[in-house]
């Protein structure tokens, strides 16, 4: 049996991206940017055959895999367990406002302690690496031998890359995660594999995620 080989795609920029506001669970959409990147992102990939495109149903991610879809004449399929990680109360906020409101935890949560929760129902690192690991792991073993798309967010694909690529949860992020990028990993017989990542040709610009 070939490899399951999925494409991994943030979604495209929104408005609290630009303004590097924390966004969680909270659904805020595509900006005009974001828009160019989600039509150049379902250019580039007019040429491939995706035999399913699931996606996070939080609008920036959903709208992003509707309009790759659309070009290959299909839907995309809404997996909530693709949303970003629940921040709690420090949704919507700034890296610089979490400092100032949450000085004891926003620092623990910076320096990415699996097991500190945000408060007001937020999801630890741990729980989210889990959530995220185990729905890639079943879309895999549900595709064997086929290509698949996922669009999710940037701390989702902070997981997977460190899901292909063995690095710990508590290390530095030293790998982009940009908006609308194409990012290829595959699955056989166990064993994860990263084939390509970052790939931006087709972009004109695109911002990387930033580090909670």
């Amino acid at each position: 049996m070939p490899p399951t080989r999925i494409c991994l795609v943030r979604h495209g920029e929104t408005a609290w991206n630009a303004e590097q506001r924390l966004q969680g669970h909270e659904d805020i959409p595509l900006n005009a940017r974001g828009l160019t990147q989600a039509v150049a992102a379902a250019q580039a990939l007019s040429s491939q055959r995706f035999a399913a495109i699931y996606c996070s149903d939080l609008r920036r991610a959903a709208v992003t895999a509707a309009t790759i879809a659309a070009l290959h004449g299909t839907e995309a399929r809404l997996e909530p367990r693709f949303r970003e990680r629940h921040f709690g109360a420090l949704q919507g906020l700034t890296r610089t406002e979490a400092e100032v409101r949450y000085p004891g935890l926003y620092p623990r949560i910076r320096m990415r302690e699996p097991a500190t929760v945000p408060p007001d129902n937020g999801e630890s690192l741990a729980a989210f690496a889990e959530r995220i690991s185990s729905v890639l792991l079943e879309l895999a073993l549900r595709h064997p031998g086929e290509d698949l798309l996922v669009v999710s967010h940037g701390g989702c694909m902070d997981i997977m890359y460190r899901l292909v690529t063995g690095k710990p949860l508590e290390e530095p992020r030293d790998f982009p995660l940009s908006n609308a990028t194409l990012n290829w990993i595959s699955y056989e017989a166990g064993n994860w594999a990263l084939l390509s990542w970052d790939e931006r040709s087709h972009l004109q610009t695109s911002s990387d995620e930033i580090s909670a």
